[in-house]
């Protein structure tokens, strides 16, 4: 059973790299300004903060949108760096050796790779606004699959640290809405 474990394993690591390698390959002249922008901007939550500024100033639903998703980036980003990123400590992968083109590069950050925190607090932010704001959640989910996307093609993340990001966004946004949902019940 082990070997079978560790033979799925290689083979998984193998298809991310397999990924990771094809996007750094393929040109995109057009679309390497827009993805490094984007995630630049998305740095420390900085789109996802100014979109809850906007909700916030709005009583009601969006006001409650805008914490939920603070709240979910919260949970998501400290679940990425003091947990996530500690415990698998994943080397950021090697864009030299994948010629990345220098047109896409943002600067390579200093933590481990897994789990992506920009795309784990982008899905979290996304999924909790979508809860409270049902129609906001896909324009807001496709601008978190942006994000988790521009860190591949920029060459800091390897596929599965922004597949494994997204999954413990979703995680955050439903712990959120848990509690949220717990202290309603009290």
């Amino acid at each position: 059973m082990r070997g079978r474990i560790d033979a799925t394993l290689r083979d998984l690591r193998a298809l991310d790299g397999a990924v990771y390698a094809a996007v750094a390959a393929t040109p995109t002249p057009t679309l390497d300004t827009a993805l490094r922008r984007l995630s630049q901007a998305a740095d420390h939550s900085r789109i996802s903060f100014a979109l809850a500024a906007a909700l916030a100033t709005v009583p009601g639903r969006p006001r409650q949108a805008a914490a939920a998703g603070v709240g979910a980036i919260a949970v998501a980003s400290a679940s990425a760096d003091l947990v996530g990123k500690r415990l698998v400590r994943r080397s950021r992968p090697d864009r030299e050796a994948a010629r990345v083109a220098m047109a896409r590069h943002v600067p390579m950050p200093a933590s481990a790779s897994f789990p992506s925190g920009h795309t784990a607090s982008a899905v979290a932010f996304a999924a909790a606004v979508g809860s409270v704001l049902p129609l906001a959640g896909p324009p807001l989910g496709l601008l978190a699959a942006a994000v988790g996307y521009s860190r591949v093609h920029t060459g800091v993340h390897y596929p599965a640290d922004v597949a494994a990001g997204a999954l413990l966004g979703l995680a955050s946004a439903a712990a959120v809405r848990e509690c949220a949902t717990c202290r309603r019940i009290r």
